[in-house]
């Protein structure tokens, strides 16, 4: 079974599983002491102790089974489990006769050694995508000598009770508590999904510097950064407090190693294994009752045996991995690796996309959309300001900074200016200014930009047609109107303003945000990729219905999903899903396309109900916080820059993250799910057939119709000439729409189909008998032989009468290979009662007036099986 990501589940993973959270606000002192560290670091001997201890400080991730195991669990397919029973059971009661055996050997070997070599290969190309990358961390460690020094150190070697250093573009290396920071904002993204960074502080400044310590989820601890997360600006000194494993991060990264889901693939495949293998267990054991009471026990039972082996599609397991290997060759040409072989099946299955919306609508590049004036009018002053803002800050520039400096033109402006001191970002202002002198008047300016409620409360006037008017309420409800407009249309959108000082030589704070003129706005957009659209309609067409689900905000994603043809007519956020049951939420996901502002685990949960409902669902994301639903979702689909465990979590990882390859995996996965379906369709109905014939003819015939050795020599034909369907073609209309697995239509499928091949089985056995004289035990060889002939041939042509809804060889014609092979069978298999191979199987030469009897009944055969296949796709609207 998979690993369900209950809320339960991930409600105890952010309390008992989360070391840091427990001590979030432990004073600095107490917590050096129980970690036994100091702020000059640990010594050689604690580090190797402390490794030895906790391991290396790297999440843990599902490796590549042994070759060995790889082996056998090829091996635990039902079919071969089956064959080397019958072979065994063979082999003992005709020890001195080893033909069937080594027959059915031939078979399981093909099988298992193609399947197990294509599984092996796979695997082994996985593993190259999820190589690490090799990061260091800045600590203080004592040397040998006492004395304490920073160093770099990898980040696998790092232990608790470590003291780091972190500044701005670090990655977080461990679970840390700090214990002093200064202007230190942290993106979680990586784990929430949000893209605008958190502030953290150390816990004396916590009341002050960010307020409240009563939090719903460890990721709200503002004392605490998470192994995985970088750091935006500022600095900070902290402790390790949980490595690897133990980390938030490794918590949740152990959580999805281990067995995968069972998708509609595996439950199809295993449902149709069990059907046939239960019509063996009811048709063998009449089989031998007939057998045994005519010829004695014995050779009842080896009769049985090769009739059991003749009912059973022992080239299924070769015949899916062959399909699904090709698939992934072809899908390796179009930037896509396959990690799961059975990932290309469920593409072609899947009915319900869900993606996030950044680099897979967007172009995930933030760009200034528009610069306006507080009347929604085009605005260079907004813009200029802007560019001054952006570009004399000293912080890590985030997007939006980086859209504005992009219009270049404005370069020469900067030249007029030197920065004079600056007021950071914090998110309780929500606005950062720089303080600029100018090289003619001296004056200083101050510039500010921020978030638009925070900056009308600080801004007394506004600038309008180059007067500067005072700022009324009534006008700060106008302007926040008109940017509400914009926010509705997916913009997000910045105030700007300024205010000239007189030059003093105190440092600028807060307090000097006030006062100030709102010249304008700018307003951005991620806006959507150009085949975003078409790709999303390409996948409608062929009856995939795409979701939008995001960690980002809901009026953006609205905007960009209108954009690209989805109907957002309803739209839901975390919020909303997560106080309903199961009930509820099915309802919610049904009628709903847009979902924003979602959490890991209710991304999983949409996923859930999609699949509870009869969906089956491929889910598209890149980050950590993506990487649950990754795993419950039938094809789980990432990025080759995605973070490790979303790639571990996924099946499929694009080299480019474009909808347009996932509409051509579509497609390739429905060739390849029809091209499985032909086989087990045609074999299932043939196998039935041919053993319904032998019942039959066991009962009214004093010997066999075919000996053991000749069941399991035509069986071993029809299986070579199977090998080509995986090269065979898809009918255009066979594409149309998503395709699954049904046992129940298997089952009726050989009712139909089987008993169509035993009328000419009986036409042909009436035929011997009658008009060529096999009618007694010393012509058994000629019976023999004839039916030989005349079984493979229609074996051979139900494939091209199976392979299309159209009359074949007239409307819809099989690929080369198709027609190659199973025409070479059919000759092999007329030449073999005419040479020393026959003779030995017991086969005698034909009369040659037989070969016009078998030509009109193969006629008659194709032209009933059409008349049969039209009536079916008639009655039951189904054909494939």
């Amino acid at each position: 079974m998979s690993k369900s990501f209950s809320r339960s589940t991930v409600k105890a993973a952010a309390t008992a599983h989360v070391p840091a959270a427990q001590e979030a606000f432990r004073d600095n002192d107490s917590l050096l002491v129980m970690l036994e560290t100091s702020l000059h670091g640990l010594d050689e001997e604690n580090i190797t102790e402390r490794l030895d201890r906790d391991g290396a400080n790297e999440v843990s991730h599902e490796k590549p089974p042994h070759w060995s195991a790889q082996l056998l669990r090829t091996l635990k397919n039902p079919f071969i489990l089956v064959l080397l029973i019958l072979a065994g059971v063979e082999l003992f009661t005709s020890p001195d006769d080893p033909s069937g055996p080594i027959i059915i050997g031939m078979m399981v070997a093909i099988s298992v050694v193609l399947s197990f070599t294509q599984e092996y290969r796979s695997s082994r190309a996985a593993e190259k995508l999820k190589a690490m990358v090799r990061n260091t961390a800045t600590v203080t460690r004592r040397a040998s000598d006492g004395h304490s020094e920073r160093i770099e150190v990898p980040v696998g070697e790092l232990v608790v009770g470590d003291i780091v250093h972190l500044a701005a573009g670090d990655m977080v290396p461990a679970d840390l508590r700090l214990l002093t920071a200064k202007d230190l904002f942290i993106s979680q993204a990586i784990l929430t999904g949000e893209s605008l960074p958190v502030e953290k502080a150390a816990p004396a400044q916590v009341h002050t510097a960010v307020g409240g310590v009563q939090q719903d989820s460890p990721l709200d601890l503002p004392t605490i950064g998470y192994m995985g997360t970088n750091v935006v600006s500022g600095t900070a000194t902290a402790v390790v407090v949980a490595t690897g494993p133990r980390s938030y991060l490794g918590s949740l990264a152990h959580s999805m190693t281990g067995q995968q889901v069972q998708t509609s693939f595996d439950l199809g495949v295993r449902s149709v294994s069990w059907l046939l293998i239960r019509f063996m267990l009811v048709m063998v054991p009449v089989v031998l009752g007939i057998q045994w009471y005519k010829q004695g026990f014995l050779n009842a039972l080896t009769f049985a045996l090769s009739v059991a082996v003749g009912l059973t599609p022992e080239m299924l397991p070769l015949i899916v991995t062959a399909n699904l290997a090709k698939g992934a060759i072809a899908m390796s040409k179009r930037k896509v690796v396959v990690k799961r072989l059975n990932a290309i099946q469920n593409f072609g299955a899947m009915d319900v996309l869900c993606t996030d919306k950044t680099g897979t609508l967007t172009l995930d590049k933030i760009v200034l959309e528009r610069h306006l004036d507080l009347d929604g009018e085009d605005s260079e002053d907004a813009l200029e300001y802007g560019y001054l803002n952006s570009h004399f800050q000293t912080g890590l520039k985030n997007l939006m900074d980086k859209a504005v400096l992009s219009h270049r033109d404005l370069e020469p402006i900067v030249a007029r200016y030197r920065v004079v001191d600056e007021i950071p970002f914090d998110f309780q202002r929500r606005r950062m200014s720089v303080v600029l002198a100018h090289g003619g008047d001296g004056q200083h300016l101050l510039v500010c930009k921020g978030a638009v409620e925070e900056m009308l409360s600080i801004c007394s006037t506004e600038r309008r047609d180059d007067q500067i008017i005072p700022m009324t309420d009534a006008r700060r409800q106008e302007i926040k109107a008109m940017t509400h407009h914009l926010n509705e249309d997916g913009l997000r959108v910045l105030v700007v303003a300024i205010k000239q000082e007189e030059p003093h030589n105190r440092a600028y704070g807060v307090a000097d945000e006030a006062g100030l003129t709102a010249v304008g706005c700018l307003a951005f957009l991620d806006p959507p990729k150009d085949t975003a659209a078409t790709a999303i309609a390409a996948l409608h067409h062929h009856g995939v219905e795409v979701k939008v689900i995001t960690g980002d905000n809901e009026a953006v994603t609205r905007k960009i999903c209108r954009e690209v043809g989805l109907d957002v007519a309803h739209s839901a956020q975390g919020r909303d899903v997560e106080p309903l049951d199961d009930d509820a939420l099915d309802e919610l996901v049904r009628r709903t396309t847009v979902f924003a502002k979602m959490s890991p685990l209710q991304k999983a949960r949409v996923v859930t109900s999609l699949r509870r409902q009869g969906h089956t669902v491929g889910f598209l994301g890149d980050g950590i916080n993506d990487a649950p639903a990754l795993r419950e979702a039938d094809v789980g689909i990432s990025v080759d820059t995605a973070t490790d465990i979303a790639k571990e979590s996924a099946d499929i990882i694009l080299l480019e993250k474009n909808l347009m390859v996932l509409e051509e995996g579509v497609l390739e996965g429905r060739v390849t799910f029809g091209n499985i379906i032909k086989y087990i369709k045609m074999t299932a109905s043939s196998n039935f057939g041919n053993v319904l014939s032998m019942m039959v003819a066991s009962v009214f015939l004093p010997f066999v119709p075919l000996l053991p050795l000749q069941i399991l020599v035509l069986n071993l034909l029809y299986d070579i000439s199977q090998l080509s369907i995986p090269f065979d073609r898809m009918d255009e209309e066979y594409l149309r729409k998503p395709r699954k697995w049904d046992a129940s239509d298997i089952g009726r499928f050989m009712f139909w189909i089987g008993p169509t091949s035993s009328i000419f089985d009986m036409t042909t056995f009436a035929l011997l008998w009658y008009v060529f004289g096999a009618n007694g035990p010393a012509h058994q060889d000629l019976f023999q032989s004839g039916w030989f002939i005349e079984s493979l041939l229609t074996q051979t042509l139900v494939v091209h009468m199976i392979r299309t809804r159209k009359i074949p060889f007239l409307q819809s014609v099989a690929a080369a290979p198709v027609l190659g092979l199973t025409t070479a069978i059919i000759a092999i298999g007329m030449v073999i009662p005419f040479t020393a191979i026959g003779a030995k199987l017991g086969m005698v030469h034909l009369p040659d007036d037989y070969f016009g009897w078998l030509a009109v009944t193969v006629v008659a055969y194709c032209a009933l099986t059409q008349l049969v296949k039209v009536i079916y796709i008639r009655r039951f609207e189904r054909w494939l």
